[in-house]
Parts: structure tokens; C-alpha cells; sequence
């Protein structure tokens, strides 16, 4: 057997990667931006800044400037940047086990999922399933519906469910389907918050019905809340069928409106317990982990021994980061921050009397501006020059999904400059 000998500097591998680390901190944003363009695939268009560091609520671009984290990495940033109980909670378990497969447990994967089962309410017979993202979970729950033997998959206009085929084949967008087609077949798309269309659904062959997917808010079309009596008439029919109600709170979850999950929120959820939720972003505090928590034995046996599988869901470090983010959350009374920062945002954004701004919406730390015309990219263009992140997320509607730990007064800068945006379209 030959002795494995270290990469020497005269090594081209060894010089490739220490040309690629010798400069990480010296570059400049435009170099860095350069050097993106001939490296990383061209999926997301070129980077809006290229960011070296964070810490709380804030980050840092290579060029020194600070900016206010108010997107989160899409609402995946829970607890901010660099949280010191999860930076070390994570360093701790990587200096202890780092991974397994899947054909051996670990304890924090075991108390994540028991965590996860008691923060939902979940019956006795509840299972999880971890995945990666949330794009994975969503996926799971589309093969948990074709288990069922039926043909039918109800999804919502509007609705975003991630971008692996089975997910994609669930969202709504034609730009996001069309490239890719044939997708996985049977869904349906019904009109947003529609309830005759939801009724008309299911009084035609509703025993073919395999599931209904619906976002409690939906967060890719602009944070738009569903009617009151939707969820509650989506739970019926659902059981009076046999089909699973599926909740994606993927965006939603982990506290982001003010309770653990959106449809824990009265004013949201009704009541209602889903047969299947899917899980991800703000899980994981920032470390990529997605679950399916599955209510009840009917939904927790549906996918077999061999029948779905992942290599890094359930990963004894993600598992971690995540039960420590759950933790956290507990210990210091996040759910409540949420509750009365995002309230005291909506207010104040709403008492400007903008007249580029139309209204406000959302509940807890996901929040909509809706603008009076299709300015948003200008304004988040705007922003960012300010040293604000923000997310145009349609031609009128700014989305907002900060850390969950972000107070009013860390705030209060940008409400100062809404204010101070132009009063006319034309001076954008």
C-alpha cells in the first residue's frame, strides 16, 4: 500500500486553492462580483453586494459598508448572524459527530424530531422526516400523496413550493414550470382564496383527491393572507374526502408570524391541524435543514422502509443547529418580539401616509409593503444603497422577513427612510 503524500506548494491543486484563499478578506466588492461571473453559474443573476461578515441583524459587504439585514436570507436567518449559542452549539457538535448516514441515529437528531412533534401538537403516531430545504420537504410531501393511490393534487394560484420537479410541479408560476415540462402530472391549481372554486373541487370526483397543498400565508406572491373561513372549509373537505391537507410553512414556520407555525396563529390557522407540514428556513438558524412533520399514523406510515431517502437530512450538525434555534427562541421570549416588533413596524410603516405606499400586511416578522404603483425594485435599489436589504418580491410589494431578535429601535432607521422616499413615481 502507498503512503498517501500531502499536496506540496509546486502541487497545482495546492496552488489553486491557495490563490483562491490568499485574498478572502482583501478583495473588493467589484472584484469579487468579477470573479462570481466566471465561476458561479448565472441561476440568480449578478450579486447585489457580496457580503464578508455579520453579526446581530447586520451585515457586512467586502467593502466595509453595513447594511440592516430586513430579508434574513429569505427568512432563514432566525436568530441574525453569528448568534453566540448556536455558533457554538454547532462548533460543539462538529468536534463531536459531524455526520452519519441514515443507517444510524443520533441524539440530536432524535430530540429534534421529538422537539418538532411537541411544538406542533402532533398525536401520538406523528413522525418527522428531515430533509435539506424546503424545496426537499415539499417534495416529500408530493410522493406522501401519490402513496394514497389517488390522482388529484390540489395546489393554489400563486402558490411557490420549491424547485426540484415533484415541488415545482406544485408552483404556480409558468416562468418557473415551463423550462422543465413534462413535470410530474395531476395538479390543479385553484383560484387564491376562492372558496366556490375550493368547493367545486372537491364536489366533482373529490374521492380522487390526494391532497390539498396551501401556504398558510403566501410569502413568493407577496405575503398575501388567505380569506377568513378558507383554512377551516379546506380542513372539511378535506376529511369529508380522505385527502391530506398539506401546509407548507416553509416561510411561515419557526415563529416567523409570532407562534411556532402560522397555523397556530387564530387569526390564520382557524384551529385547523394539517395532516402534513413541511419545514425549512428559519429551522435551521441559518444551517440547511428542512422536516416533514406527518400528524396522526395514517400520514406517518405513508412513505415506507426504501420508498424516500436523503443522505444529509437529519445530519447530526443541522440537527443541532436546529434544536438549538428551537431552544433559543424558547429561552428568550422570541415568539413575543415577534409579536410586538412586527406590530409596532406595521403601524409605523402605515402611519407614514406615503403616497407611494398603498398599505401594509402580514403577521409577526413576514410583512408586505404594497405599494401604490410598480416601484419596488426601485426602492429596494434605494434601500440597499441606504444600507437596508430588503426583497422586491412582485413589481409592487416590498417584502420584509428579518431576525426574529430585531428590535424596534434597530428598526426605526428605516422607517425613517420610507419616509423619506420621493412623494411621486416619477422621482424614483
Amino acid at each position: 500500500m502507498t503512503e498517501h503524500t500531502p499536496p506540496t506548494p509546486t502541487d497545482p491543486n495546492a496552488a489553486a486553492l491557495a490563490g483562491a484563499n490568499a485574498d478572502l478578506a482583501a478583495t473588493s466588492s467589484q472584484s469579487w462580483t468579477d470573479r462570481y461571473s466566471h465561476s458561479v453559474m448565472d441561476t440568480f443573476g449578478t450579486p447585489q453586494r457580496v457580503l464578508v461578515r455579520g453579526e446581530g441583524v447586520y451585515v457586512w459587504d467586502a467593502d466595509g459598508k453595513r447594511y440592516l439585514d430586513l430579508l434574513a436570507g429569505i427568512a432563514v436567518n432566525a436568530l441574525g448572524h453569528a448568534h453566540p449559542t448556536l455558533t457554538a452549539a454547532i462548533s460543539a457538535q462538529l468536534g463531536t459527530l459531524g455526520h452519519v448516514s441514515n443507517f444510524f441515529g443520533s441524539p440530536t437528531q432524535i430530540a429534534l424530531a421529538e422537539t418538532l412533534l411537541n411544538l406542533a401538537g402532533a398525536p401520538e403516531g406523528s413522525r418527522v422526516f428531515f430533509a435539506n430545504s424546503g424545496t426537499e420537504a415539499n417534495e416529500a410531501l408530493f410522493k406522501m400523496a401519490r402513496r394514497t393511490g389517488r390522482r388529484r393534487i390540489l395546489a393554489l394560484e400563486g402558490a411557490f413550493h420549491g424547485r426540484t420537479m415533484g415541488a415545482l410541479a406544485l408552483t404556480h408560476k409558468a416562468a418557473y414550470r415551463e423550462p422543465f415540462e413534462p413535470l410530474p402530472a395531476g395538479v390543479e391549481w385553484l383560484p387564491f382564496g376562492d372558496l366556490e372554486a375550493l368547493e367545486q373541487a372537491f364536489a366533482t370526483n373529490g374521492e380522487d383527491v390526494a391532497a390539498l397543498f396551501i401556504e398558510p400565508l403566501q410569502g413568493e406572491a407577496g405575503v398575501r393572507p388567505l380569506p377568513a373561513g378558507y383554512l377551516t372549509r379546506a380542513r372539511e373537505l378535506t376529511r369529508e374526502h380522505g385527502a391530506l391537507l398539506a401546509l407548507d410553512e416553509v416561510q411561515t414556520g419557526v415563529g416567523r408570524t409570532g407562534a411556532w407555525f402560522a397555523h397556530q396563529v387564530p387569526t390564520i390557522g382557524e384551529g385547523v391541524v394539517p395532516d402534513v407540514m413541511s419545514l425549512a428556513k428559519g429551522l435551521g438558524g441559518g444551517i440547511p435543514i428542512g422536516a416533514v412533520v406527518a400528524f396522526g399514523t395514517h400520514a406517518a406510515t405513508l412513505l415506507g422502509r426504501g420508498q424516500h431517502g436523503t443522505t444529509f437530512g437529519g445530519n447530526p450538525v443541522a440537527a443541532a443547529a436546529a434544536l438549538t434555534t428551537l431552544n433559543v427562541i424558547d429561552r428568550d421570549g422570541v415568539l413575543d418580539n415577534v409579536n410586538a416588533v412586527g406590530e409596532q413596524l406595521r403601524t409605523d410603516i402605515a402611519e407614514l401616509h406615503h403616497p407611494l405606499i398603498a398599505g401594509v400586511r402580514g403577521r409577526g416578522l413576514l410583512i408586505a409593503i404594497q405599494l401604490s404603483g410598480e416601484h419596488s425594485s426601485k426602492i429596494a435599489a434605494r434601500a440597499l444603497d441606504a444600507g437596508f436589504i430588503v426583497n422586491a418580491v412582485n413589481p409592487q410589494a416590498i417584502r420584509l422577513a428579518p431576525p426574529l431578535i430585531i428590535t424596534s429601535a434597530q428598526l426605526e432607521p428605516f422607517v425613517e427612510f420610507l419616509s423619506t422616499l420621493p412623494r411621486t413615481a416619477d422621482e424614483l
